[in-house]
């Protein structure tokens, strides 16, 4: 690990470390919501919204001011709790539920969901795939998935500049093949936009530099 952690490493138990991440009293990737999930969000009516290891929340209170039903969940005890006091501070704990625990044990029942996001969602490589395709499967006929993640091409930037987050294992990491297989081909979402681009995170204190990143919208036939 580097001396500006990313991404807990395999030998780690991921919610010890995101607890303590989340144990500080700032916000680690700030309080306003990440820029591509803003932008997607915006030209969708307002419904209901799953938001799948959201941290801190801090996307989950800027959709529920949009007028978003949010249901949300994290690996961290601590992420939850900041959440909920951010929605509280923003006066829209009312359209939050959060909930702690992991994708693979969280109920996703299909077809609930008139959008779902993935923003910096790394999960463990062996479950990577199946997380993605239990994701997409809980929209609804027209649902719209908006996803964000770092490329494998990140992993040189990341290794030079542990600034600009991301984990520093290739496995964790994504490629336009791994997104069109998981959620064009695995789940039958209609791609409206698929494309890597390199990009100027300024998200707190661990997002900040120019990030290599997967980005995707998929529609739900």
């Amino acid at each position: 690990m580097s001396a500006h952690p990313a991404a807990p490493a395999a030998s780690q138990d991921p919610a010890a470390f995101w607890n303590r991440r989340y144990a500080a009293p700032a916000y680690a990737y700030g309080t306003a919501p990440n820029a591509f999930f803003s932008q997607q969000l915006a030209d969708l009516p307002a419904g209901r919204l799953l938001l799948p290891a959201e941290g801190e929340g801090r996307n989950a209170a800027h959709a529920a001011r949009m007028g978003w039903q949010v249901a949300a969940f994290d690996l961290s005890e601590q992420g939850r709790r900041k959440a909920l006091a951010l929605a509280a501070a923003f006066g829209v704990a009312d359209r939050l539920a959060y909930q702690v625990g992991s994708v693979q044990d969280m109920p996703l029942p299909p077809g609930q969901f008139d959008a779902a996001a993935l923003v910096f969602a790394h999960f463990a490589p062996a479950i990577k795939s199946a997380s993605h395709r239990k994701v997409a499967q809980a929209l609804a006929a027209g649902g719209h998935l908006i996803f964000e993640g770092y490329a494998k091409s990140n992993l040189p930037r990341v290794r030079a500049n542990p600034a600009i987050g991301g984990p520093q294992d290739e496995q964790a990491l994504f490629s336009l093949d791994e997104i069109r297989a998981d959620f064009i081909d695995g789940a039958g979402l209609e791609p409206l936009v698929l494309q890597e681009t390199v990009v100027q995170l300024h998200e707190g204190q661990f997002h900040n530099g120019a990030a290599s990143v997967i980005r995707f919208v998929g529609r739900k036939p």
